[in-house]
């Protein structure tokens, strides 16, 4: 049940025709302890892997998040769903919280909120037919008759694009992308309202990843379906995203709807990456110019008191190194303090 305060919330959302969030992230946070060094001389610290990450998802959006590897991404997928445990911040699913409930009380919230993972390869149980697989979930949750799941398995093999027939076969049978229409099946198979896709397409080859993307723009259009779509490929979150946000060392840096975002970046991290993505025009690919950053991504372990980017920032000045700045905007939000809003 919603607290007073949030049903107010709600129902003034909806008397002034603004669509409340289906996903609500607040400063999410997620630390890792570490200690290195011997007895006499260890060190004690923590890995920000996520540090106070904020974004909404509507119903029927796809929220696309990019960034560079180790920036924090599927940590972040990972919190949401609670696979790993939040350090701070708050998490809500339809304005109730459930960053702070127990796995019990968690298991009424998994139904609406599923994931697709990067590797098909691992995410499937070797030892269980395909029709086990998808028919998992349905019976976790106890949906439908045990006589009906089977049916249900064979309606959701269909609807991905596979052959029915196939129920009884093992994941070895299948290629990759395969496998992912297999994961997608079972991510679907509990009728969820948010599927959160941690780079589904990264472990395939690139003939297949336009197959996998454009059936799960089909399924978001027949489903209403919203994602939160993960990757590092910037052709990919642009086909596919209608948001996007852009991440760095555990923040997001800048956030806008896709088109504003590609055609006018504001931080000069979203202006480097968007630099280094080819382009398939061969006149238009030699006549661009590249950003180069200097230096690498930091450790972070390292507490910035400043911007994280100054390092590596080509406009950069003393004053970013003093304070680190804020997510703000309007519906274009940019951390910079160099950035025109």
């Amino acid at each position: 049940m919603n607290s007073p305060l949030v049903d107010l919330a709600i129902s003034n959302d909806k008397a002034s025709g603004i669509a409340s969030p289906l996903l609500d992230v607040r400063n999410l946070s997620v630390h890792f302890p570490f200690r290195r060094g011997g007895l006499f001389n260890a060190q004690h610290g923590f890995i920000r892997a996520v540090d106070g990450v904020s974004f909404q998802v509507t119903a029927g959006e796809t929220l696309g998040i990019v960034g560079e590897s180790g920036c924090g991404k599927s940590t972040t997928a990972r919190a949401i769903v609670k696979l790993v445990r939040p350090t701070g911040g708050e998490v809500y699913l339809e304005g109730q919280r459930i960053d702070r409930l127990s796995d019990r009380e968690m298991l009424p919230y998994r139904q609406q909120i599923q994931m697709i993972f990067q590797d098909p390869f691992a995410s499937l149980n070797p030892r269980m037919t395909i029709g086990n697989i998808i028919a998992e979930p349905m019976h976790i949750f106890n949906l439908y008759e045990r006589s009906q799941r089977k049916l249900e398995a064979m309606r959701l093999m269909d609807l991905v694009g596979l052959n029915p027939r196939f129920l009884n076969r093992y994941p070895h049978e299948f290629s990759g992308g395969q496998r992912q229409r297999i994961g997608i099946a079972r991510a679907l198979a509990v009728q969820p309202k948010l599927i959160i896709c941690d780079e589904p397409v990264s472990a395939l080859d690139v003939s297949i990843q336009a197959q996998v993307i454009n059936l799960l723009m089909e399924l978001q259009e027949k489903l209403g379906l919203a994602y939160v779509f993960i990757a590092h490929d910037l052709a990919i979150v642009r086909h596919i995203a209608h948001r996007v946000g852009v991440m760095y060392l555990g923040r997001l840096v800048e956030t806008a709807p896709k088109s504003e975002l590609y055609a006018n970046p504001r931080h000069p991290y979203t202006q480097a990456l968007l630099s280094a993505a080819p382009i398939p025009d061969p006149v238009a690919e030699r006549e661009r110019k590249r950003i180069e950053l200097q230096g690498e991504v930091p450790s972070p372990e390292k507490v910035y008191v400043g911007c994280s980017f100054a390092d590596r920032c080509p406009i950069a000045d003393p004053s970013c190194r003093e304070t680190q700045p804020a997510l703000i905007g309007g519906n274009h939000k940019v951390a910079c303090f160099k950035a025109e809003l």
